[in-house]
């Protein structure tokens, strides 16, 4: 068994995010490419977001704190610290509202 913070990761990505030209960071916590389950703690400081792609399998987005928006095929979804929200299996981009740290899981299949 292995336990994480997933508060202790999302302040340090978020740090790194900070520190990058680019404004994001990610850490995978669980899995990988090659396992079905992926857990990724992701952060994007405000203003910055995700260039549009699609997951191949299903996914979901917890928000550890900040503000997020989900976007894809003319409709968003906001997202706030403690909010889950289901990626939809279309093309989509997740923008930065302000300074934000989440947690992508995906299932492939």
């Amino acid at each position: 068994m292995e336990k994480f913070s997933l508060e202790a990761i999302a302040r340090a990505q978020l740090t790194a995010a900070r520190d990058s030209g680019a404004g994001r960071s990610a850490s995978t916590v669980i899995g990988g490419h090659e396992r079905v389950l992926r857990q990724t703690v992701m952060a994007l400081t405000e203003g910055n977001s995700l260039s549009e792609h699609v997951i191949g399998g299903e996914a979901t987005l917890l928000v550890c704190w900040g503000r997020i928006r989900l976007v894809t095929d003319g409709d968003s979804w906001e997202g706030r610290d403690g909010d889950l929200l289901a990626v939809p299996g279309a093309p989509h981009t997740v923008e930065a509202l302000e300074d934000s740290a989440f947690l992508l899981t995906v299932a492939m299949v």
